[in-house]
């Protein structure tokens, strides 16, 4: 896989095209998508290692991207430590025993790499498929983001109970953060180990915070994780939603590629970074409901300003929204892979 279009740029190689995928490729978009999930609970989906490959090569088979992301959540870990998790339809993730107190905080597992082979059994599935077509993408949710979920016990917009606990009771916030971030160093290195070819780090949250509280209570613990990990060979993408504001503390944590969101001019910030840090990004996901002739000419406008600047992987500056047309996306993907530097 060194040789695949994706590694390759994210190694800040050069590539004769940027190579494409796509966050949540693989969802709700897809007729193909549902045609799984309505004989089964994402759970179930997610723990099963036949079904989590069938879903894994959908955008394989259908779209023709250059790399596969492994079907899971970023709650696994969070769950495996000890969260009563469930997924409602429409609501979305539920723990029903919500991280409130210091006893919450000590009753949490952190040995339980055991819990989680299911991912593994998966990796080596999707890997006898794809049969080296293209590299396939490990993940996991950044501690502050897993931790918001545990400490409000689900989605929430403004984050109230996961801030109180920062402001309040930092030291407790430190623990619970410490020991996300060692379960999700180890649960990166047990993919990477099962044989994913790159990892990311999502930080889905991240946006919620001031720089102050961002820079002790998420980024220490990408650095911490990222410090960790089995990497050689094995690029590590960094994301979260915010990117463009806290890029320049995302690379003190050296990870190989960060994946950028749309508020931001991607040349501006490629070349503000360290030499030797790829960015992956950083189309408005919006663009894709747009007519195809606007797609083509707002990929093509991205593709020309970054022509010169090897370490450029295409994404959506966050993930594919489960209402755009299939077939804007395939189109996409199609124009992307006629496009040459």
């Amino acid at each position: 896989m060194r040789d695949s279009l994706l590694i390759k740029a994210a190694f800040s190689e050069k590539t004769e095209r940027p190579p494409v995928w796509m966050m949540r490729q693989a969802g709700r978009f897809m007729k193909e998508y549902w045609d799984i999930k309505n004989k089964y609970s994402f759970l179930e989906m997610c723990k099963t290692p036949e079904l989590a490959a069938d879903v894994t090569m959908l955008p394989v088979n259908l779209l023709g991207i250059d790399g596969a992301i492994l079907f899971s959540d970023i709650l696994v870990t969070g769950e495996a430590m000890g969260g009563d998790l469930s997924f409602t339809q429409g609501v979305g993730p539920k723990f029903a025993n919500p991280v409130r107190t210091q006893a919450d905080v000590d009753n949490l597992q952190t040995d339980v790499s055991h819990k989680l082979q299911y991912v593994a059994d998966a990796i080596k599935v999707i890997q006898q498929r794809l049969n080296g077509r293209i590299p396939l993408i490990g993940f996991a949710g950044a501690p502050f983001t897993v931790m918001s979920y545990l400490v409000e016990g689900g989605s929430s917009k403004d984050f109230k109970l996961t801030k109180l606990m920062l402001h309040n009771e930092p030291q407790m916030a430190h623990q619970l953060l410490s020991k996300i971030a060692a379960v999700t160093a180890d649960y990166l290195n047990m993919q990477i180990a099962a044989g994913v070819n790159a990892v990311q780090i999502f930080d889905s949250w991240a946006q919620a915070l001031a720089w102050d509280d961002y820079k002790e209570f998420s980024h220490r613990y990408i650095t911490e994780i990222i410090s960790r990990l089995n990497r050689k060979d094995i690029p590590v993408i960094s994301f979260c939603k915010g990117s463009s504001v806290f890029a320049p503390l995302m690379a003190e944590a050296k990870p190989d590629v960060i994946s950028i969101d749309w508020n931001v001019d991607l040349l501006d910030i490629k070349q503000r970074l360290p030499k030797g840090i790829a960015v992956q990004g950083n189309l408005d996901p919006h663009i894709l409901y747009a007519d195809k002739k606007v797609i083509k000419e707002r990929i093509y406008r991205l593709f020309d300003r970054m022509k010169d600047e090897p370490g450029f992987i295409f994404n959506l500056g966050h993930g594919i929204m489960p209402d755009i047309p299939f077939d804007n996306v395939k189109y996409a993907v199609d124009i992307i892979k006629e496009y040459s530097y």
